[in-house]
């Protein structure tokens, strides 16, 4: 369990949101599974609606734009950093792409989005009033991040490059991985990916039970895209919401 009420490490994710085509669909599907209450930041922000566990911040839903209707709804990892605008010429000068310029939102903090060089999209976020999750590593909060790429030594340069990670490399002969650190700790993932297969990022929330947390995801409607299995840091499986936005969960302890 992790606990916290200032500004994120830079390069730490730091938040998560996911725009949907249905809102009211969503809180109801997550609420039921993840214990979430929500919190409606009103029309001056586009009724972004704040999921809170235990009072505290941990994620984000949003309304689809109807600009975006023909694109598919995910789960938006955010990666903190003291100064977006700085961050985004690094981007760019690193060989990725501005999706979303950087732009005050409110009082609340200031957002860019981005996509490294083999196209996965992720978000910058300049800590306002808000400033990412104030709680972690418990039942129905945010537990992990991870960039699954296409061009897994290109990801790894890209980022360190970036963000300034120490790479700790965890492949063997069955998979291509790598832990992200910041001041030797883990901050995220990097995982490699086939090429056919778009690269993008991963999130990760906590339950209780895995096997229990499938069962309910599928009694709300929800998909199951991998058997759950275990893993050393705890049983986890590959899902999907009513709305078909994927995610991951692990079981953890806590909360």
């Amino acid at each position: 369990m992790v606990f916290r009420d200032t500004p994120w490490p830079e390069g730490t994710p730091c938040w998560v949101d996911a725009m949907v085509p249905d809102v009211q669909r969503a809180t109801a599907f997550y609420s039921a599974l993840l214990g979430w209450r929500l919190d409606d930041q009103g029309s001056e922000f586009a009724h972004y609606q704040i999921a809170k566990v235990d009072g505290r911040n941990v994620a984000a839903i949003s309304p689809k734009p109807s600009e975006t209707a023909g694109m598919p709804a995910v789960w938006t990892t955010y990666l903190a950093v003291t100064d977006v605008d700085k961050m985004a010429a690094k981007i760019t000068e690193a060989g990725g792409q501005l999706l979303m310029p950087p732009g005050d939102v409110g009082n609340k903090g200031r957002v860019a989005i981005a996509a490294d060089p083999s196209g996965a999209v992720f978000g910058l976020w300049q800590a306002g009033e808000i400033t990412g999750v104030r709680i972690s590593d418990v039942p129905g909060a945010l537990v992990w991040n991870e960039c699954m790429t296409s061009d897994f030594e290109g990801g790894k340069a890209f980022y360190a490059e970036v963000f300034g990670y120490q790479v700790e490399d965890m492949s063997s002969a069955e998979f291509s991985y790598a832990t992200l650190k910041l001041n030797d700790r883990p901050s995220c993932g990097l995982g490699a990916l086939p090429a056919e297969v778009p690269s993008h990022w991963s999130v990760y929330f906590g339950v209780s039970d895995t096997d229990s947390a499938v069962a309910k995801i599928r009694e709300l409607g929800g998909t199951l895209n991998g058997e759950p299995h275990d893993s050393p840091y705890g049983r986890m499986a590959e899902v999907a919401d009513d709305q078909g936005v994927p995610f991951n969960i692990i079981s953890v302890h806590g909360g």
